[in-house]
């Protein structure tokens, strides 16, 4: 059965939540593609502000849509 791809900017969302959850910098984006960086900044953007509520390791996690 073959898997299909999963939606790009879903996973730069979800990358961009656990970098911030990392504690990592807006400026660590590595996308270049317009779309792609504006969807990675809305995941770190949430996933800072997840952090700052105390929401850290697993509790912030569940948050994402996997």
């Amino acid at each position: 059965m073959k898997r299909q791809k999963r939606d790009g900017q879903e996973r730069a969302f979800n990358h961009g939540f656990k970098a911030a959850m990392l504690g990592k910098s807006l400026n660590d984006c590595p996308h270049g593609e317009k779309n792609m960086r504006f969807q990675w900044t809305v995941g770190w953007r949430e996933g800072r502000q997840a952090r700052w509520e105390g929401m850290t390791g697993v509790a912030g996690l569940h948050k994402l849509s996997v």
